[in-house]
């Protein structure tokens, strides 16, 4: 079965339990024939297995993907962002107890009902043995993947809420009414339950797809085991490890939903699913991805930023251990990232509306592989000055333009993740230059069609992609990456500096597998060389610090800056800062002047999302959480 180009079928049996009395906990009806026509045989069972699949979120969809427009990474203009972007409106503040923008809860506001996906996986779970054509050995894989799923849909609401309901089984249609009421879990208990389906799933999960062409998107041992390993950090992170600001969270029986004490036991559970995760990564073929094939002669330096750009957009690609392939980064998509780069007579080929803000701009190394506040070489106070390129930097600014200091002299990720004004764009075999001030190309076509910041996202198009004078020509869609093998070597070396007194050689090991492939020096190397604090590396907190920049780079634009600033409780610090990019309105070098485009408020509440309102009101059992 392709979880790509599977039709998901809604089974009869769906649209009558979805009619039930509670809106997130629904109850299994007593009509049994329909139940047992679903898993009448291997045909019908395999269609509800794929209803299973169906609840996985679309994280190729910048509207409904708060870890895309959510945040402070990107930002979306005005005239684009409507009511049904809602992503865009929780980063701008108007996130609401009455009507919860991407309300997983209870599946309102274009958010999936995730209570609904974790029933139907019971259904299946209870009713598959019915299904009596299904040979042993694929009953085993399709119960394992449906425990994961359940535990993944877990995981998804306790990422956004926090304490849940965990739902063990479905409720029989003669429970009392106040047996329907429940009660949120308590953090660990969570945690716990989430972990032990993930085990025993991950038991009989295979290694590797037995063919990628037919069933690539499905479930395997690796993917099952780095979710638990990120599940496992963000248990061990400060949001929910002790975790004093919600200390007095208590539901009406006086449960206390959150560990009121620090356990640092949990950052050894942490890193020790991280490198067994690492360990079945590596079993089933997953690597770094280290080649490019270029159709074209290009210098090092630009290969290394094609190999960067292919980590995610090759839909192959040996780093990516799940992506999601019901709703991979389409044309469309794509069409949102690629500024305007030659003369169209189309009216709207691309549409250059996914804009990097410049704390993004700002956020990646020097070459010297330190944070350009800190290089003692960088000149970080003139950074919006301006500088005339020369020939040897054409790969990156063309040779004789003017661009901001801020635009030179950047690591490989930042040419390879961001375009800018007067920036060398490639397209295998072309060269291109990125126009952005008033009047010139990749400024305001048609209302909506611009760039808010003077920024474009490049590391989310592959460098064989295509621009004609009629469309944007994508390569191919790729699978929006959920987890890949750099995001767990970070996780794993994030998990072991918390676990020491002092970071050793194992912690360097891995965030130094990362660097290197961005062509970097190691920790050690790049911060007693270059760093005005040259001794930062060598303590916990200081290496705490570089291995979140590490991730912010690493994994920029791929949806993980939004939860790990929450886990690590740095919102507040990141996400009141103002939103700033260039002054796109303005012609000429004026344009480079660094322009306020908003100002976020981000409080405590919105650590975690509310429940709504209404459910609150429905069942006295569920506390809301705190600040709504």
């Amino acid at each position: 079965m392709s979880m790509k180009n599977i039709k998901i079928y809604i089974l009869t049996v769906v649209l009558l339990i979805s009619g039930a009395a509670c809106s997130y906990l629904d109850v299994v009806p007593d009509n049994v024939a329909t139940i047992d026509d679903a898993f009448a045989d291997r045909n019908s069972a395999e269609k509800f297995l794929a209803t299973c699949y169906n609840y996985l979120l679309n994280y190729g969809d910048p509207w409904v993907n708060p870890g895309i427009g959510g945040g402070d990474e990107v930002w979306f203009n005005e005239e684009i962002v409507g009511s049904s972007f809602n992503s865009a409106l929780i980063a701008r503040g108007l996130q609401n107890v009455q009507d919860p923008h991407l309300n997983m809860w209870d599946g309102r506001q274009r958010g999936k009902n995730l209570y609904v996906g974790i029933r139907d996986c019971n259904i299946f779970l209870e009713n598959i043995d019915k299904a009596g054509d299904v040979e042993p050995f694929e009953k085993k894989r399709w119960i394992a993947e449906v425990k994961f799923l359940k535990a993944y849909y877990h995981w998804l609401l306790f990422q956004s809420y926090g304490p849940i309901p965990i739902v063990k089984e479905n409720l029989p249609i003669y429970t009392k009414t106040e047996d329907v009421k429940v009660y949120r879990d308590p953090v660990d208990d969570v945690v716990n339950y989430i972990v032990e389906l993930i085990d025993e799933a991950a038991a009989d999960l295979p290694q590797i797809l037995f063919s990628e062409t037919t069933e690539l998107g499905r479930i395997t041992a690796p993917i099952a085991l780095a979710i638990k390993a990120r599940v496992l950090v963000t248990a061990a992170s400060p949001l929910f490890n002790g975790n004093q600001d919600y200390a007095s969270l208590r539901d009406n029986r006086g449960t206390q939903l959150f560990p009121a004490t620090v356990d640092a036991s949990k950052w050894e559970k942490a890193a020790a699913a991280a490198k067994a995760a690492i360990e079945s990564a590596h079993l089933g073929n997953f690597k770094l991805y280290t080649t490019y094939s270029t159709r074209s002669v290009i210098s090092p330096a630009l290969e290394r930023e094609c190999i960067i750009r292919s980590i995610v957009t090759d839909r192959l690609s040996p780093e990516v251990i799940w992506g999601i392939t019901h709703f991979p980064f389409s044309q469309n998509y794509q069409r949102m990232c690629v500024p305007l780069l030659i003369q169209v007579t189309a009216s709207n080929p691309v549409s250059q509306f996914y804009a990097p803000t410049m704390a993004m701009a700002e956020l990646f190394y020097s070459k010297n592989g330190v944070p350009i506040n800190e290089d003692r070489n960088y000149d970080y106070e003139n950074r919006y000055s301006l500088r005339t390129a020369v020939t040897a930097e054409n790969d990156f600014v063309r040779s004789g333009e003017q661009t901001a200091i801020l635009h030179f002299d950047r690591e490989a990720r930042f040419y390879a993740s961001i375009a800018f004004d007067r920036n060398t764009y490639f397209l295998d075999p072309n060269r291109y230059y990125v126009q952005t001030r008033l009047g010139e190309l990749a400024t305001k076509r048609n209302r909506g069609e611009f760039s808010a910041t003077g920024y474009f996202v490049k590391k989310l198009i592959n460098p064989n992609g295509a621009i004609n004078q009629n469309t944007w020509v994508p390569y191919y869609e790729f699978p929006f990456p959920v987890i890949r093998l750099a995001d767990l070597y970070l996780l794993y070396a994030e998990a072991l500096n918390e676990l020491k007194a002092a970071p050793d050689a194992e912690v360097y090991e891995y965030i130094d597998l990362v660097r290197e492939r961005a062509g970097l020096k190691t920790v050690a190397e790049s911060w007693s060389q270059y760093s005005k604090s040259p001794d930062k590396y060598k303590t916990k907190a200081g290496m705490r610090e570089i291995i979140k920049q590490e991730r912010l780079i690493e994994l920029a634009f791929e949806g993980q800056r939004f939860w790990d600033l929450r886990r690590w409780k740095d919102a507040e610090k990141y996400l009141n800062q103002p939103i700033r990019g260039w002054d796109i309105s303005a012609a000429g070098l004026a344009f480079y002047n660094v322009t306020t485009l908003f100002t976020p408020s981000f409080t405590f509440k919105d650590y975690l999302w509310p429940v709504r309102e209404q459910e609150i009101i429905k069942n006295a059992n569920l506390v809301q959480n705190p600040g709504w």
